[in-house]
């Protein structure tokens, strides 16, 4: 399928439900706003990737090349093909040490898949037992909301897939980025040179700890932060993270609600008065 067709909505084109659609496309546009944004002289001062986009940041970091960073993200969203419809995920708007107790029933079926910051989580598993966790955490007062993936990421669901994904990525070339790298699998800066196989493996499997890799970064000193995805998903939960911290900013590269151009602008004149430079005669 073109990737070209899918973005621009072409008749005939395959769409966004299909995962192994929707990764690769997601993927392109990430590193494409990266590349925009550096078009006008805003350079990443380190990189946050959540899930899958920790594939984007690895390249805008420098630390794969666009062909290895577009086979990891294609070959792993085709591999994801083998467990579509067999689990699901929840977006729960609470704390992962308020929701974790309530699911101690469904252990090992049910868990914490994403912490993205003081009140987002995400949990995954089978669909039948997150039916029930949900009425469960309902029944509390707690908000949650399926996203709509037929697919449960970041659990024991996952671990069919350890040999076919690293078995595909064999020859990957990862080298050391000068661009420090959060990593939300450990939620410390890791040496790039780890990227392998294993490693991407490792990060559809393994918890999001994205809230702690946002913290790490505000202790080393970082204030602004900006979102390279179609709509602002992550910047509730990164505002939540600095709403006590001096100088913060989150700002978006695009909104569902907003013409792009107007979007884009508003961001660039936040950052700029802010006191980061712009180049405005490449805008």
């Amino acid at each position: 399928w073109s990737l070209l067709d899918v973005l621009r909505g072409v008749a005939g084109a395959p769409t966004f439900d299909r995962v192994d659609v929707v990764q690769p496309a997601l993927f392109s546009v990430m590193v494409s706003l990266a590349e925009l944004w550096r078009s006008w002289g805003v350079e990443p001062g380190a990189v946050i990737g959540h899930s899958q986009g920790e594939i984007a940041a690895a390249y805008v970091a420098g630390a794969l090349s666009l062909r290895d960073a577009v086979k990891v993200s294609a070959l792993r969203a085709k591999a994801l093909l083998a467990v579509d419809g067999q689990g699901g995920m929840v977006s729960v708007a609470e704390s992962a040490e308020v929701v974790t107790p309530h699911l101690e029933w469904w252990q090992g079926r049910v868990g914490i898949a994403v912490v993205n910051g003081p009140r987002s989580v995400v949990i995954s598993g089978d669909p039948a037992e997150l039916d029930e966790c949900i009425d469960a955490l309902r029944g509390v007062g707690i908000q949650c909301r399926k996203i709509s993936v037929n697919y449960a990421s970041h659990s024991a669901y996952m671990s069919p897939l350890r040999d076919p994904i690293i078995d595909s990525l064999p020859d990957l070339t990862p080298k050391k980025s000068e661009i420090p790298f959060y990593s939300t699998v450990s939620g410390e800066i890791i040496d790039t040179t780890e990227l392998n196989g294993t490693y991407w493996y490792t990060n559809m499997r393994e918890t999001v700890l994205f809230e702690s890799s946002v913290r790490r970064s505000v202790e080393d000193g970082f204030r602004v932060f900006i979102e390279m995805s179609p709509h602002p998903v992550l910047s509730v939960p990164v505002q939540d993270i600095v709403e006590n911290v001096d100088d913060a900013a989150v700002l978006a590269s695009s909104r569902r609600d907003r013409g792009e151009v107007e979007a884009l602008a508003g961001s660039l004149a936040q950052l700029y008065v802010r006191g980061g430079e712009v180049n405005w005669h490449a805008v």
